[in-house]
C-alpha cells in the first residue's frame, strides 16, 4: 500500500472538497460545534476549492496524496498574505487527511513535501495557522519543527468564530 504525491488538477477539486469536509468534521469535532461545521457541505467545499484554485494556481500549489489510487490527503502552500511586512515568508495553508489516514504517515509526507516546495520557491521561513484548541495538530506541527511565535487571530471555521495561533519555522 504505497502513497504517492502529485500536483492537483482541476479534476481533483471536488474530491479535495469532500475530503476537506470529512477531515474538518473529524479533527474539529471536540473544538467546534458540529452544526457550525456541517453548515458547509462537501459540495460547497469543492466549489470553494474550485474557485480558490482558479484564482491562485499560478502562485500556490495544491498537492494531493494518494494511497493505491484513492485520495488520502492534501496540502496547500503559497506566499504568506496576512502581513506584507514579513518578506521572505511562505505559508503552509493546509494539510488535511482522510480520517482513516490519520497516524499512517501521510501527513508527515505532505509536510516534508510542503516545506521543500516552500524552500524551492525561495522563502527563508514558513508560517501556518492552527486552531488554538487543536492539540493533535499542534503536536504534529511541533514534532515537525514548528513553534508558536505569539501571533494570534480570530477566524471562522464553518459558522464558528475560533481562535487561531501562528506557527513559524526556518526553511
Amino acid at each position: 500500500m504505497s502513497v504517492s504525491l502529485r500536483p492537483a488538477t482541476a479534476d481533483d477539486l471536488a474530491a479535495v472538497g469532500a475530503l476537506h469536509y470529512r477531515s474538518r468534521l473529524d479533527a474539529y469535532r471536540d473544538i467546534i460545534p458540529e452544526t457550525a461545521l456541517a453548515a458547509i457541505s462537501p459540495e460547497m467545499m469543492g466549489a470553494w476549492w474550485t474557485e480558490r484554485w482558479g484564482w491562485e494556481r499560478e502562485t500556490h500549489l495544491l498537492t494531493v496524496a494518494e494511497r493505491d489510487g484513492d485520495l488520502a490527503g492534501f496540502s496547500y502552500v503559497g506566499p504568506y498574505e496576512q502581513d506584507e511586512d514579513e518578506p521572505g515568508l511562505g505559508e503552509l495553508y493546509a494539510i488535511h487527511l482522510d480520517p482513516a489516514e490519520v497516524g499512517r504517515g501521510v501527513g508527515r509526507l505532505l509536510m516534508v513535501d510542503a516545506l521543500a516546495t516552500l524552500r524551492r520557491a525561495g522563502w527563508a521561513r514558513a508560517a501556518l495557522w492552527v486552531l488554538a484548541g487543536n492539540a493533535r495538530a499542534r503536536r504534529f506541527y511541533e514534532r515537525g519543527g514548528w513553534a508558536t511565535d505569539g501571533v494570534e487571530r480570530d477566524d471562522t471555521v464553518g459558522t464558528a468564530v475560533t481562535r487561531m495561533v501562528r506557527y513559524t519555522r526556518s526553511l
